[in-house]
């Protein structure tokens, strides 16, 4: 199988023939730092994205030998509010469906959505991960080029809030609808609890999954634009160990020759 690996900036970047290629890769990689973090500490503390990218990766993830649940203790980049856990768009329920039910975890820190302070949600969670300090982090992409539900105009790479409440641009909640998570853009939560921008650069490993021909065009511009909160993702790449893992529809807009240099 033939893997295309560059470097844009800090960021490696892997090339897979198709998304189930890419999403193993991604799962292999987290299972080995899960692995090697076991060795050397009772509690692994890992932050689990969400949405269609993550599916294929989560899946292969649970089926990885010897990944070491036990010591898991694990959190989510965000959630809506105002949405039942129970509602098939939630993140809560997506992370007991495709993740927790396969697993023993040690633990599970929820982002409660539906709480009538979500302000107190967010204090009580930047609280808890400032103490677990988590080191490891998948996550995608999106559309916009958000990470977690940093959308252009509320992404703040100096963010002085570890957790905080957001309002949804309209690329966002219209991806939402496209991925079928919603039966149209009125039934689409207008705002959400979010993991900050910070909070995610500050994990020493990222894992980042992007595939799929929709996120190609928000690639192109993750590795060819400037750094700057027009397109969050772009912060990526001066991240010291984060991995990029596409499949050829993703990166399909990138240049030829694109990256700084090759990868062995």
């Amino acid at each position: 199988m033939e893997v295309h690996k560059f470097e844009v900036d800090a960021l490696h970047v892997e090339v897979y023939p198709d998304s189930e290629a890419a999403s193993r890769a991604a799962a292999a990689a987290a299972a080995k730092a899960m692995r090697e973090l076991s060795e050397k500490q009772d509690v692994l503390q890992v932050m689990f994205a969400t949405g269609s990218s993550q599916l294929q990766v989560l899946r292969a993830l649970v089926a990885e030998p010897d990944v070491p649940w036990n010591k898991v203790s694990g959190f989510h980049l965000d959630e809506y509010i105002g949405l039942d856990a129970g509602h098939p768009a939630s993140f809560r329920r997506y992370l007991r469906d495709n993740l927790r039910a396969h697993t023993k975890m040690r633990s599970f820190l929820e982002i409660d959505g539906s709480a009538r302070e979500p302000e107190e949600v967010c204090r009580r969670y930047a609280e808890a991960l400032r103490e677990a300090k988590p080191q490891l982090c998948l996550l995608g992409i999106g559309e916009n080029g958000h990470l977690a539900f940093n959308d252009p105009d509320e992404a703040d790479f100096e963010d002085a809030q570890a957790v905080k409440v957001v309002s949804l641009d309209r690329t966002c909640r219209e991806q939402q609808v496209a991925e079928g998570w919603f039966g149209g853009l009125e039934e689409t939560p207008k705002r959400a609890i979010t993991v900050t921008l910070p909070t995610i650069m500050r994990v020493p490993q990222l894992i980042v999954t992007v595939p799929g021909r929709r996120k190609a065009q928000i690639v192109r511009r993750t590795l060819e634009e400037g750094i700057s909160v027009q397109c969050p993702a772009t912060i990526l790449r001066t991240h010291p160990n984060a991995t990029l893992y596409l499949d050829l529809d993703s990166a399909a807009e990138l240049r030829p020759g694109a990256g700084s240099r090759p990868r062995a």
